[in-house]
């Protein structure tokens, strides 16, 4: 029975570490080998050749030409700036928190480095400023509430200016504006946003722009999505009917052979893309505005936004503030026009069967071979560390609260009680949020403002919770026959526990634990959402960061198969342990070995 159990394992590791090291293989040789074209990098400057024209579709009631409430009229002169008065976390630094999953704003590049347009612009700023620029990054969903806490000196996310932001944070002028496209199945019955009614599945992106724009101005309900890429998976598997995003993650997410379109844009001059700031701290607004004018002056801006979003700008709007100078660019609409030529000689590709879509979307192994490495050398690594430290710090911590739930006396069993419901009844995400936000600012001096280990502890919490609770159905499973026994045979009530009783009720509770330890491993892809640097992210954000990049969702099955590896061998191992120590060895008894057999022989 062992020995079946135990080559059970040996052959899912085996059959794991082979799938693993034919993708490592892959990848070593998919340069010279692979004759297919290169997945395309979102997350690299299309240059003036990918230039659009403003839209002729535009929503009526979008409210352009409406007047610009925010831009302010001047800048102070950059030789007035003094850096050393900015309030900065880090003296002569600029803590940035960012996205890793809209292209070509804000991405990850191949290279693992935080770019895109905005971020390459706001290195610019500051290097008008003197300062360097550290990167985080985190989710769009607390970016907010981490820049008024002071987590980041500044947000750059693309993010568009509302009336309600600003009851947050503070903004810089504007450096980017912002269509909303309207993306809709091609042939379909929607052609704008006067189409749109209640029973209409409309995907957006929870926390944007677009998802307040649906809400409080379509008034409609629509389906929430984490990230733009997803959103946009699930338009072309039909599973939504309309998708409302950025016009530069629409028109960068559509594919040739994809069968979709954008259908109508909108667009407001009052709500231009800006840096976010805390609210109180008005110099570094003053600083990057005058950071962000010199940028314009000397023709930084014209270079990295005719490289990254070339398109036209729209009437009545320019960058910086309302004293700096028109960016002198190229002559987009021209350009675009020229694409168009170009593009209605190019042979127009078939549309993709579903099962091609698919495949396209979940299969695609050059991606799984460019995701390997990065998944190996960075994501494994962290996600380990995470689910070990907060398994190992829970496991204690549970062990505590299942003696004290247990307890003869009420002063420990009910703070128990109360913390094991409190922990088991909130979301993972907010425990972690409230955990990394909350004492982030209190411990800052320990842990330098990086939120990893906070991270660590949040999910040691909620772990000790569940722990607590499978250890302490264990104990009380045990007949109380066993403890009454220990009792007879002059045991304390405290060696009963914990040489009789303890014991028994862990062994019967092995496959649950080893259950919360794989519900960990998961749950450490939500650390993200506190803001860590590019080296540590685990699994899911290595995967997600090259999602990103390109548009499809293979780097996350990716990533999937890492998971797996980790959590189906450590299911059958524990299921292993467990038998073993419920049936004990093989009797052996009955069986000599050569020396005893001539023993025997010798005397017989």
């Amino acid at each position: 029975m062992f020995s079946s159990v135990g080559a059970k394992i040996r052959v899912v590791v085996a059959l794991l570490l082979t799938a693993l090291m034919a993708l490592t293989l892959s990848s070593c040789s998919s340069d010279s080998s692979s004759s297919g074209a290169a997945p395309q990098d979102l997350c690299a400057p299309p240059g003036v050749g990918a230039a659009t024209a403003a839209p002729t579709n535009l929503d009526a009631s979008a409210g352009a030409g409406a007047e610009d409430r925010y831009t302010t009229p001047d800048v102070t002169p950059l030789n007035q700036i003094d850096t050393s008065k900015l309030n900065l976390i880090t003296p002569g630094v600029l803590t940035v928190g960012t996205l890793s999953d809209a292209p070509p704003s804000i991405c990850v590049n191949a290279e693992n480095q935080f770019t895109g347009y905005d971020n390459e612009l706001l290195k610019a700023v500051a290097a008008k400023l003197g300062l360097r620029v550290d990167f985080v990054g985190t989710e769009f969903a607390g970016l907010l509430a981490q820049v008024s806490g002071r987590r980041f000196d500044v947000g750059s996310s693309s993010i568009t200016t509302t009336d309600e932001r600003r009851n947050t944070v503070g903004f810089t002028n504007g450096y980017d504006f912002g269509y909303f496209s309207l993306v809709v199945p091609n042939g379909g019955p929607i052609k704008g946003f006067d189409d749109l009614n209640a029973s209409t599945r409309i995907g957006v992106v929870q926390g944007t722009v677009q998802d307040d724009y649906v809400v409080n101005t379509l008034k409609l309900d629509p389906v929430k999505f984490p990230d733009y890429a997803t959103a946009y998976a699930n338009l072309k598997s039909g599973q939504i009917d309309a998708w409302v995003a950025p016009s530069q993650q629409a028109e960068g997410a559509i594919a040739p052979g994809d069968p979709t379109s954008i259908a109508q844009n909108t667009f407001s001059v009052n709500n231009f893309v800006g840096w976010a700031v805390a609210k109180e701290n008005q110099p570094l607004i003053d600083a990057l505005n005058s950071g962000l004018d010199a940028t314009i002056e000397d023709g930084t801006w014209a270079e990295l936004y005719s490289d990254w979003v070339p398109r036209e700008l729209p009437e009545g709007w320019k960058p910086g503030s309302k004293a700096a100078p028109k960016p002198n660019l190229p002559d987009f609409a021209a350009l675009a026009a020229e694409n168009i030529e170009t593009d209605a000689e190019t042979p127009v590709n078939e549309p993709k069967s579903t099962l091609a879509q698919l495949k396209d979307t979940f299969f695609d192994w050059d991606l799984y071979a460019r995701a390997f490495p990065d998944l190996l050398k960075t994501g494994l690594p962290n996600t380990l560390i995470l689910a070990l430290a907060s398994g190992i710090v829970g496991t204690v911590l549970g062990m505590l609260l299942a003696m004290a739930g247990i307890s003869r006396t009420r002063w420990l069993r009910w703070p128990a009680r109360v913390y094991t419901d409190v922990f088991r009844g909130l979301p993972a995400v907010v425990i972690i949020l409230i955990v990394g936000l909350g004492a982030g600012p209190v411990v800052r001096g320990l842990t330098g403002n990086n939120p990893y280990w906070l991270g660590a502890a949040a999910l040691s919490l909620l772990a000790s919770a569940y722990i607590g609770e499978i250890f302490r159905s264990g104990i009380q499973s045990v007949e109380p026959g066993q403890l009454e026994a220990a009792r007879a045979l002059g045991f304390s009530y405290r060696k009963s526990m914990t040489l009789v009783v303890i014991p028994q009720g862990v062994r019967r509770v092995l496959p649950a634990l080893m259950n919360q330890f794989i519900s960990l491993i998961k749950d450490s892809s939500l650390i993200y959402f506190l803001g860590l640097l590019v080296t540590q992210r685990e699994l899911f954000a290595v995967g997600r960061d090259l999602n990103a990049q390109t548009g499809n969702l293979s780097p996350l099955v990716a990533a999937g198969l890492f998971y797996l590896a980790m959590t189906i061998p450590l299911t059958h191992l524990v299921n292993y342990i467990d038998h073993r120590l419920r049936t004990g060895r093989a009797d052996t008894s009955g069986t000599l070995d050569p020396v005893e057999q001539s023993i025997v022989v010798e005397r017989g």
